[in-house]
């Protein structure tokens, strides 16, 4: 069926091309039939300097006598279209979809995100308003840096850990953004924030990031690797710092040697926001801004979010840069704008209008996304689901119990209608009494609330819901969280690990009614528990769930949905176990290379229902040169039906210059009936089999290796494992 519609899009799109060719143009540049580097290279001749570096920020002005209108390239859709004044449809932050472990559903939620953004940018277009922030085809998202430190604010962004399943997730997010159209794009989605960024967020400006080449290959840039390469990404912005003392946005190294050179990109790099001001004003590597424009400029950076290049006039002047390198960068933008239809009198996506926003079917995957972010880390003697008969008085207390705005993260939109975790419940448990008290704030006490008086209100409740966790307010971008410098937060990343302690002290009081007591945390990142882990009977890790969240949230509780949702992230037991925030070295970071007790570990969640592995299969023979085939049966021997997340994880056995603990190859997300098998089948190319030497270099050799597959890690979960060899000469993975 995807062919069919595929070659449809091709016939449709060359009747289209042919005929342009009977119709009068007033400039070539304007005719679609012509190839398009004809037609770029025709629009660049027609332009002064000053226009052409004028096009080069990302505030772009019309230049009506040719036809060009204004544009604004700056967008964001992190989990739906962000920062608009239109109502849209709103996902669950980007770190829940991760948990999820299901890149065909964010390949959708791409999809949803680039329809809702091209009716708005085609509204505009129709009405001659081009131009604004917030409402251009270009969004900066995805976010695959690695989130190697769960202390990092912005790391919420991100999908977790992990360089396959960001690179897979990522992936599928840009596909769903861009489209499959042979020749236009449906929008433009952008990989940033190139290299080596995560954390921390007060000296980002200024901050000089220290990677061995080995961590640098075989942690940082995978994701990036895979978007540039495999996705065909259009766009991929730089970060802030610098990386070995070159600023990113100026690293000859990153932008020009390893994106251009080795990876191919033909895609347009912009600056991160200001980010090239930084280079005088804070890094201090150079005099001023000519000079830094100049450096951008040479290094590959084509388009400035900012407003200093529009002074490459003055940098050509002074034989700092010269006119072809402003050409090529012009070239690379005006290529993008041609492939989104910009000067065209129609194309594929220029017909969808304001009624694709906030449709049933858009609200639907919200809803379902949602659901599939849902991770169970608890449930003392199952007692979730709760029984809707039995439990007539629910208790609902905590800050998050009442707060639609927690769960729209941040660079969000905004729908039509959130639901809150106890609109949920109330929804959900309809025929019984509804108890709410907010408690507490994220990390004081209310002033004039006593928890006496909170104990005595929920005296009478069966069963006590407590939903905690932190917000945006708390964790997130430098100047958007931070929250008032609460102990436990600094410059919107956090100091501390722990649930704030207030919370924990009113679910002590709390437990002294010897209730049941089921724990809801809503938060970006992982959160150190170490009470609740011991004496609440369950516990869910509902990140930040969107519109639907609250929904999500009720149903499993309810058991009307049974998660399936992992964890994207280890759950460290302190953060006196990991190495220090700036240090950039990935030893004794993440699930890979850590070396200590967790609390949950990354890949974790459980189930209503159970699953057994059986019967794995691997090719007789691993080689260096060939794909390996690997196959397991999974059965639900349980009693409900439920979804399973499949996880392969590969070791290698053979010394190499760090060794892995398990390093995961492989997921599938699949729904089985209760009794019901299936077979899942993996293919691991020579890559998934590589290892980094201390040069960065990748390369499969030959020696034992662990193939895992399983419900989780082969440490953690139950699996079956099966030791091969990998025969054949040493080869190199370009």
């Amino acid at each position: 069926m995807r062919r069919s519609i595929l070659l449809m899009a091709l016939f449709i799109s060359g009747a289209f091309h042919a005929n342009s060719q009977n119709k009068e143009y007033k400039y070539p540049f304007l005719n679609p039939g012509l190839p398009l580097e004809q037609r770029v290279d025709d629009l660049i001749s027609r332009m002064t300097l000053q226009e052409k570096v004028q096009q080069m920020e990302h505030e772009a002005p019309a230049i009506e006598r040719l036809n060009v209108v204004a544009y604004n390239w700056w967008n964001e859709a992190l989990h739906g279209v962000a920062r608009t004044d239109e109502k849209v449809t709103v996902f669950p932050q980007a770190i829940g979809m991760a948990a999820s472990f299901d890149d065909e559903a964010l390949r959708r939620v791409g999809d949803i995100a680039s329809t809702e953004g091209r009716a708005i940018f085609n509204e505009d277009m129709k009405n001659g308003t081009t131009g604004t922030i917030y409402r251009g085809l270009t969004f900066w998202t995805p976010n695959v840096n690695i989130f190697r430190d769960p202390r990092w604010g912005r790391g919420q962004e991100t999908y977790g850990e992990d360089p396959f399943l960001s690179s897979r997730m990522g992936a599928a997010m840009v596909r769903g953004l861009q489209g499959d159209d042979p020749y236009y794009l449906k929008a433009v989605a952008c990989a940033k924030h190139y290299a080596v960024h995560s954390g921390p967020e007060h000296n980002r400006h200024s901050f000089n990031a220290e990677a061995s080449d080995f961590d640098l290959w075989d942690t940082y840039l995978p994701a990036f690797k895979i978007l540039v390469k495999d996705a065909k990404v259009e766009g991929v912005m730089c970060a802030y710092n610098r990386f070995r003392g070159e600023e990113c946005c100026g690293n000859g190294p990153l932008m020009t040697e390893i994106l251009r050179e080795q990876w191919g990109f033909k895609g347009y790099s912009v600056s991160d926001c200001w980010a090239v001001s930084d280079f005088y004003k804070f890094h201090k590597t150079h005099p001023d801004a000519v000079t830094s424009i100049s450096t951008s400029l040479e290094a590959g950076t084509d388009l400035e979010c900012g407003n200093l290049y529009r002074q490459l006039t003055s940098a050509v002047d002074k034989g700092l840069v010269n006119e072809h390198q402003v050409n090529r960068s012009i070239k690379r933008l005006f290529e993008i704008r041609m492939r989104l239809g910009m000067f065209d009198d129609q194309n594929p996506y220029a017909k969808i209008g304001k009624d694709a926003i906030e449709t049933d079917e858009n609200k639907k995957e919200a809803y379902e996304m949602a659901q599939k972010s849902m991770v169970l880390l608890k449930n003392e003697k199952n007692i979730l689901p709760l029984d809707k008969k039995k439990y007539k008085r629910i208790a609902v207390v905590g800050p998050n119990a009442d707060n639609e705005e927690v769960l729209l993260a941040n660079y969000f939109g905004r729908p039509t209608h959130i639901v809150s975790a106890l609109e949920g419940i109330k929804n959900k448990f309809s025929d019984s009494e509804i108890i709410y008290a907010k408690g507490v704030d994220h990390v004081k006490d209310i002033e004039g609330v006593e928890y006496a008086d909170v104990l005595d209100q929920v005296s009478k409740a069966d069963v006590i819901i407590f939903v905690g966790g932190i917000s945006a307010d708390y964790e997130g971008e430098a100047g958007d969280a931070g929250a008032g410098g609460y102990a436990g937060f600094a410059s919107g990343d956090r100091v501390s690990l722990d649930l704030p302690p207030v919370q924990t002290n009113l679910m002590k009081t709390l437990k002294k009614l010897n209730k049941l007591l089921v724990y809801v945390n809503m938060s970006g990142s992982a959160i150190t528990m170490d009470w609740q882990v011991k004496n609440a009977d369950a516990i869910i890790q509902a990140w930040y769930g969107g519109q639907a969240g609250g929904t999500a949230i009720a149903d499993v509780i309810a058991g009307d949905y049974n998660p399936a949702g992992r964890m994207p992230l280890t759950t460290y037991k302190s953060e006196d176990d990991l190495p220090g925030f700036e240090d950039y070295s990935m030893e004794n970071r993440t699930y890979r290379y850590f070396h200590g007790d967790v609390q949950y570990p990354f890949g974790y969640g459980l189930s209503y229902t159970e699953f057994r592995f059986d019967n794995i299969e691997l090719s007789k023979e691993i080689a260096t040169d060939k794909p390996v085939k690997v196959k397991a049966i999974v059965t639900n021997v349980g009693k409900k039906d439920g979804d399973e997340v499949v996880q392969l994880y590969v070791k290698h056995h053979k010394k190499t210059y760090r060794e892995a603990n398990c390093s995961l190859k492989g997921f599938q997300r699949i729904h089985l009936k209760k009794g019901e098998s299936k077979v899942v089948e993996f293919e691991l190319r020579p890559e998934d089999l590589a290892t980094v030497d201390e040069h960065g270099m990748s390369a499969v050799s030959e020696g034992d290796v662990e193939i895992s597959i399983g419900g989780g890690q082969p440490k953690y979960a139950s699996h079956i494992s099966k030791i091969s060899t990998i025969k054949g000469d040493r080869y190199q993975i370009m």
